[in-house]
């Protein structure tokens, strides 16, 4: 019985190996597991058929795609633990203040040109509460600007290989099939044409996004874990007797509330020109990286309370709901007056706390920042009007290896530019800079990088190995070899291209580039083409995708921040994806046919 069973499936690979294919975009679009568990599941349902061998379901772990991809994860966690990407933010948003139509123009430029060497996801979540604080400033609806930030995201990470983990898992498919290896800038013109096009269909679509406003309780810059703290300037500070503006207090202006100064509270208006005193206690509202940053270079003073010597750590506690204080100032809290511990901040949920951390009205649910010795932390820990204490999440940027993380990427930008290494080696050779030099912990960089992107790439991989080993890829092509063999270049990749585009809009883009490109290698030589321009609209197409929520990471992200409708995103992406379709298969054409 097994024997006859094996018999039949060894003479119906292809067929069956098709068939599983297909119950596996079913399975896709039926999401009732995630991408990364649907593909696993199929590559075991694959070895348990015999149509992938163990040699070469263990070969997938050689191609250098995934391990670039993973690499470039470590280094976008560099630049966020180094606070450079903290530091572009405030400059931003404080230009935001003054010019905010400028603003706006610079942060889809940023966008556009981080998303072409960064992963664009973080690119984006960075720039959403900036995008919030630009639609305050203009006085539109965030709406406005989030999708068009999702938009130019992805345009920008089509500018080179490794903007996007989809070009890179169709570069190391190629260079396995013995192609030669694609550069840094060889998509750069086909990609720039598409990004081109779609900024100015973009700009004149702008008119069709909504302009209504989120709904109560969609992301806003008000539920951003922000601090309100307050630093107390030293006598030998170097910013006294300078204005705010001009002082290099190393935080963000648009962070400072007002200043207390002989006992008034300065609002940030009146604080803008004030000459900063020894003893002026600056207000803000920061996050908890940039309150630790503070805390750790001992410049100021921080929080209210009498400190708690050298061997203090920082944890967070929650008020209870039957906090014997809820009401009175947070000054008046007891352990203040009975512990040697330093309140550093307070947090609201969706509010801001306020005026000052001393005059704060304690309520329930408040989030304190607490620095405290080991003893008085068991203090506070049995202390049953406070609930959920536990170590601080947030930790110091490490501003001071923030060159060395911009180095890293740079050196990997130069070296594959000029082919001195690979893209993949070049990447590995940053990461021990980083990692060697402490720019994120070992640790921090294993957790930054998105271990369900792996698995689905190194799956897909595996998928499209049993595929060509079944003789399903070959039964593929030869089935639409005689309708491409008269086809003319110009139509053979804009099949390809809007091939991957639809597929993308609803699966996986990386399942997608992975499935379809040992097909596009295959169907080559019958349209009489070189694989090369094939590959790169698979790319362009797998990632150019804006008519649906799902279609990329980042308009995921966007949909469920700015409480768009489906069908705003139908709306404008379906004519995006129509344009820089066009632009980018029609630039492919000219240059590289």
């Amino acid at each position: 019985m097994i024997e006859t069973v094996h018999a039949f499936i060894l003479a119906n690979q292809a067929v069956i190996g098709l068939v599983v294919l297909a119950a596996m975009f079913v399975a896709f679009l039926w999401e009732r597991y995630p991408p990364s568990v649907v593909a696993v599941a199929t590559t075991g349902v694959l070895l348990t058929l015999g149509l992938l061998d163990e040699k070469a379901a263990f070969a997938v772990f050689s191609n250098s795609a995934p391990l670039t991809v993973g690499a470039m994860f470590i280094l976008s966690g560099a630049l966020i633990r180094t606070g450079v990407i903290d530091r572009v933010g405030n400059y931003i948003v404080d230009r935001a203040s003054r010019h905010p139509r400028l603003a706006v123009v610079e942060v889809f430029g940023g966008a556009l040109v981080a998303s072409a060497f960064l992963n664009n996801t973080p690119v984006v979540v960075v720039l959403m509460p900036v995008c919030f604080r630009l639609a305050t400033a203009l006085d539109i609806s965030p709406k406005k600007l989030l999708m068009p930030l999702s938009i130019v995201a992805v345009l920008g990470g089509c500018l080179t290989l490794i903007g996007t983990s989809t070009n890179l898992v169709v570069a190391g498919i190629a260079e396995q099939a013995g192609i030669a290896p694609f550069g840094l800038f060889s998509i750069t013109p086909y990609g720039l044409a598409a990004a081109v096009v779609g900024l100015v269909g973009l700009v004149l679509m702008s008119r069709l996004l909504p302009g209504d406003q989120p709904r109560a309780g969609a992301f806003n810059t008000e539920t951003e874990q922000l601090y309100l703290t307050e630093l107390t300037l030293a006598e030998d500070d170097p910013a006294v007797g300078m204005a705010v503006s001009v002082a290099g207090l190393g935080i963000a202006p648009s962070a400072i509330i007002g200043i207390i100064a002989h006992g008034r509270l300065l609002s940030a208006e009146e604080s803008e020109h004030h000459a900063l005193a020894a003893g002026n206690r600056i207000v803000a509202r920061l996050d908890g990286a940039a309150l630790m940053t503070l805390r750790e270079e001992k410049r100021f003073g921080i929080g209210i309370g009498d400190g708690a010597g050298k061997t203090a750590s920082v944890v967070e506690v929650t008020v209870a709901p039957t906090h014997r204080s809820i009401g009175r100032p947070l000054a008046e809290i007891p352990f203040l007056q009975r512990q040697r511990v330093a309140l550093l901040g307070v947090a609201r949920f969706r509010h801001n706390p306020g005026p000052t951390l001393a005059e704060n009205r304690i309520r329930a649910a408040d989030r304190l920042l607490v620095e405290a010795d080991p003893a008085n932390v068991e203090q506070l820990r049995s202390n049953v009007g406070l609930i959920g204490l536990a170590s601080a999440t947030a930790t110091a940027f490490r501003r001071k290896r923030a060159w060395i993380a911009m180095s890293a990427m740079a050196l990997v930008v130069l070296l594959s530019a000029v082919d001195i290494v690979s893209i993949g080696a070049a990447a590995f050779i940053a990461v021990a800079v980083i990692l060697v030099t402490r720019c994120l912990d070992a640790s921090e960089a294993w957790a930054s990088i998105d271990g369900d992107v792996l698995v689905l790439i190194f799956a897909m991989l595996a998928v499209g190995a049993a595929m060509e080993s079944a003789g399903s890829v070959a039964l593929l092509v030869n089935a639409i070899e005689p309708l491409l063999a008269t086809a003319p270049p110009w139509a053979v990749i804009a099949i390809v291209y809007f091939t991957a585009l639809i597929l993308s809009e609803l699966l996986s883009n990386n399942a997608v580039a992975a499935l379809m490109a040992p097909l596009v290698i295959g169907i080559a030589p019958a349209t009489g083409m070189a694989p090369e321009p094939l590959l790169i609209a698979l790319m362009l197409g797998a990632s150019i995708c804006f008519a649906t929520p799902v279609g990329y990471q980042t308009n995921a992200l966007v949909y469920a921040a700015g409480d768009y409708r489906f069908m705003d995103f139908v709306r404008i992406g379906v004519p995006l994806n129509i344009l820089t379709g066009v632009a980018g298969c029609a630039a492919l054409a000219l240059w590289a046919t």
